[in-house]
């Protein structure tokens, strides 16, 4: 017989910029053996700059702390602290008081590991005894501030499918482009809420997701704040190491290995990344080659492992309807390099826990 769903939260305090917490032992420390009981867990974060891996990545990394650090710094040398972002020129940021321009951290280097490096504010976990489970922290601490961060961690043994639909999400004309789909005139997030209230869910998860032929777009959830998605962003979709060279920061380590028919040195700095992670995560070397000569042809879009779905989670809120729980800067985001239309289709499940 299943076991009813049950909802624990917990505050969590980095103790550096960027920092691995496992939230599985927090629980247990926390909470004794109650997670322990359920099949699942779902791991919630509030936060655009911290988040979790998917299960099958850190189970490639075998489920090490250290080589989960290695693997996430691979992006933060593409994305060093302190280069020219939109994001951190304060005094462009309209929507801040001067006070709060005083005391935001310069962040945008953390906003583009976490997209670039497939992190998401929420996954689904098996439910293994002392496994790790971990909160990956890319903006702990800062001279303005330490942080302290929330999660949640729900236990359930089911997950009933409710519904599947699609809808459409306009977007501009412009080649490069992000889409805030919590934006009330796009109109997604608003509607994903009224299809939950209908089926009555009111603990489960949303999953968006894109077409399986849709190659020219992929699916966040982050801050989505003008100079970091048209500005920042869309300078990297055109060339991922642009702040890296900017920064005097390449990744070239070898420049005598050169491939003859890689003359351009962005294209062999992308090659260079994409050995190191994939040589990382276990794969053959076949498919290294394959996969080199892919981000040869297309950097951007292969560099950054985008997903093609991301997960929302959805609980009770203080009405007793069910709705989408997220932070407050956090937003789904829908990410396109390529303009194919004026609106893109996205997929939609809903599902109960029980």
């Amino acid at each position: 017989m299943a076991t009813r769903p049950v909802e624990i939260s917990l505050q969590l305090r980095p103790q550096a910029r960027f920092d691995v917490i496992d939230v599985a032992r927090a629980v247990r420390q926390e909470h004794g053996d109650l997670l322990e009981r359920y099949r699942h867990a779902l791991y919630c974060s509030y936060h655009t700059t911290a988040g979790y891996f998917e299960r099958e990545l850190c189970k490639r990394l075998q489920f090490s702390r250290e080589r989960l650090g290695d693997f996430v710094r691979v992006f933060q040398r593409v994305f060093p602290p302190d280069a020219d972002y939109e994001h951190d020129k304060m005094h462009l940021r309209s929507e801040l008081t001067a006070e709060e321009k005083a005391n935001e951290p310069l962040n945008a280097d953390s906003h583009l590991t976490f997209i670039s490096a497939g992190l998401k504010s929420c996954v689904t976990y098996e439910n293994v005894a002392d496994e790790p489970v971990y909160f990956v922290d890319l903006d702990g601490v800062s001279e303005q501030l330490r942080r302290t961060r929330r999660t949640t961690v729900t236990g359930f043994d089911l997950e009933n499918e409710v519904l599947r639909t699609h809808l459409a999400a306009p977007v501009t004309g412009r080649q490069i482009d992000a889409v805030n789909l919590k934006d009330p005139t796009v109109g997604v997030v608003e509607e994903i809420n009224h299809l939950l209230r209908r089926h009555d869910v009111r603990h489960g998860r949303v999953e968006i997701s894109l077409p399986a032929d849709e190659r020219q777009a992929g699916l966040t959830v982050n801050e989505y704040e003008t100079l970091l998605m048209q500005r920042d962003l869309t300078e990297v979709l055109r060339d991922p190491l642009r702040f890296a060279k900017e920064k005097g920061r390449h990744i070239l380590r070898n420049p005598l290995a050169v491939p003859q028919k890689a003359h351009d040195y962005v294209h062999y700095d992308l090659v260079q990344v994409a050995n190191e992670l994939l040589e990382m995560l276990g794969f053959s070397q076949s498919l290294l080659e394959r996969a080199v000569a892919r981000f040869v042809a297309a950097p951007a879009a292969r560099f950054f492992r985008l997903k093609r779905s991301v997960s929302l989670f959805v609980t009770t809120g203080d009405d007793g309807e069910g709705a989408i729980a997220q932070g407050t800067y956090q937003s789904p985001i829908l990410l396109q390099w390529k303009n194919t239309g004026s609106s893109r289709r996205l997929d939609v499940r809903l599902t109960r826990f029980e």
